[in-house]
């Protein structure tokens, strides 16, 4: 059965660093690779998005990538990191915010942004979605958007996210919750 006009579709939101591909750690804090050759999908990721896929629901990344607004990393070297993710990857959608905190824009998360347009743009139902990320920032955002939450914890020395509905250690564990039937819609 397709998609028809009224029918909506779950989703599972990632945050990219950190969840998807190896964060690089300074001070405690978690940092993006700056370049292709930097890039290390995390063990398990491709099988997580595979079973997920194979569930029905749309794999979206939303990230935060503020470095090209402070020029510190270049919208084309951010562009080639995710051409090789969605090259190696089974992703429907990578969403960014190139803005950092001063722009205020709604795309930012903690902001919701992201994850709305993506529910415009791919028909999603956010109440049957789920937002996996490792800051308090995804947290937040998947909060607001209306979805269930997993807070890869990192244990990064850096503010700690209030709420989340379930705390994992990786993404294969997250979706391992999520595929569990007392989970899905």
């Amino acid at each position: 059965m397709g998609i028809g006009a009224n029918m909506t579709r779950p989703a599972v939101f990632l945050d990219r660093d950190g969840v998807i591909n190896r964060a690089f750690i300074r001070d405690g804090m978690p940092f993006p690779p700056q370049s292709l050759q930097d890039l290390e999908i995390l063990p398990g990721v491709s099988d997580a998005l595979i079973a997920l896929k194979s569930q029905g629901y749309l794999v979206i990344v939303v990230t935060n990538q503020p470095d090209v607004a402070r020029g510190t990393s270049s919208k084309e070297a951010i562009d080639g990191i995710h051409r090789r993710l969605e090259d190696e990857l089974e992703i429907d959608a990578i969403m960014t915010c190139f803005h950092d905190d001063s722009a205020d824009c709604d795309c930012r998360k903690p902001k919701p942004g992201l994850l709305l347009q993506a529910a415009r743009d791919l028909a999603i139902d956010l109440s049957a979605s789920f937002m996996v990320g490792d800051r308090w920032r995804d947290m937040e955002a998947g909060k607001r958007a209306g979805c269930r939450t997993f807070f890869v914890d990192r244990s990064y020395l850096e503010r700690r996210p209030v709420a989340y509905d379930f705390r994992v250690g990786s993404l294969i564990e997250a979706s391992r919750m999520i595929l569990e039937p007392a989970n899905s819609p």
